[in-house]
């Protein structure tokens, strides 16, 4: 491919992800939707001047124009809403290629890589046919990983201390919740990517990491008589919640729950009110009744749309941010190519080398 064209693939892609419409990019920088078509194709070379201006309009830096590197993202599975549609998907998928693409870069500067392989855990059923055995694998895992029975306070560290690339996407599309796919490098190197939507609370987003990692555990095994989305469903709560610690908290049997008691467990487990009334179903502490019951006066209070009281923070990645100071410390990259890499000005870098000015990690 040569230069010019993946130039001109760079500006389809960034137009894409930014929702543009040909005419729309063409207004924002002042040529054609003709002349926008033709950069795209390779035809026609934008000037810097309009380089600078498609970047901006675009809401990315001038240097993804140039980047070289290539990856695929293989199988994409999306957790999402029927209105979130291809090209919304399309659109996802290059965004989380434009982050994947830093990482991978990064990456290569070690000689050795500093994350490990993912790998699943040993021993784990290769045919997987009702949640009993589900519920066993969500232990297995969290036994395997050394995580006990206890909260897990920080989800994203653990599933990257695994090999598991965490992607936060900007998102505004309601639609969208998390996205599970391989990338695959031009020399052969795989990472499995969990990308999620940074627009949701930090509840919704645990779940949906647990629930993306269960697809990711899950490949290959589970029966035709399981629903897939179900069955991760199943995992992610177990994952979080396990049964053992659920009967602990909450009893073996029970004839009603206090919302104070789950709520109270949410902000514990940072696992949301409605999913700790699916696990005590789950666990058989309340009957089918008592939490048909209790989803009529949970829903009726409007606690599905928004959970009463504060939320739970949302999740955040430091890994990347870690890794391109730790690069820097070791001299493998330039101040200017972490700067480039953490996709802030120069200036800034400098600042917040010397914590002159500090602000949330850069994804």
């Amino acid at each position: 491919m040569s230069s010019d064209t993946n130039v001109g693939q760079r500006i389809y892609q960034a137009r894409l992800a930014a929702g543009l419409t040909l005419a729309a990019l063409g207004a924002a920088i002042g040529v054609t939707h003709t002349a926008i078509q033709k950069f795209e194709k390779g035809l026609l070379i934008p000037s810097s001047t309009q380089l600078l201006k498609l970047a901006q309009a675009c809401g990315i830096r001038t240097e993804y124009f140039f980047r070289t590197s290539q990856i695929s993202l293989q199988q994409p599975q999306f957790r999402k809403h029927a209105s979130f549609g291809q090209a919304a998907q399309q659109a996802l998928v290059i965004k989380v290629l434009n982050q994947v693409e830093k990482r991978a870069e990064l990456l290569t500067v070690y000689a050795q890589s500093p994350l490990p392989v993912f790998k699943l855990v040993a021993g784990l059923p290769r045919h997987i046919t009702d949640f009993g055995q589900i519920e066993a694998v969500a232990t297995q895992l969290r036994s395997a990983w050394r995580l006990g029975m206890q909260p897990i306070v920080d989800l994203t560290a653990i599933l990257e201390s695994q090999g598991v690339l965490v992607i936060l996407v900007d998102e505004e599309h309601v639609g969208f919740s998390g996205l599970t796919a391989t990338a695959r490098t031009t020399d052969g190197h795989t990472y499995p990517i969990i990308a999620i939507s940074t627009k949701w609370p930090g509840d919704r987003q645990r779940f949906t990491l647990a629930h993306e990692l269960a697809h990711l555990v899950f490949a290959g095994r589970l029966d035709a008589c399981l629903n897939q989305e179900k069955a991760c469903d199943r995992f992610a709560g177990a994952f979080l919640a396990p049964r053992e610690t659920v009967l602990s908290l909450l009893g073996a049997r029970r004839h009603e729950i206090e919302w104070q008691e789950i709520y109270a467990l949410k902000h514990e487990f940072g696992l949301s009110m409605l999913a700790w009334l699916c696990r005590a179903k789950q666990c058989e502490i309340i009957s089918d009744a008592t939490y048909l019951a209790m989803l009529k006066t949970f829903t009726a209070k409007g606690w599905r749309k928004q959970e009463p009281g504060q939320q739970i923070a949302q999740v955040a990645s430091h890994l990347f941010q870690h890794l391109v100071y730790r690069a820097l410390g070791e001299r493998y990259i330039t101040d200017a190519k972490a700067a480039e890499l953490l996709g802030i000005p120069l200036m800034v870098f400098h600042k917040q080398r010397q914590l002159e000015q500090v602000d949330a990690p850069a994804n």
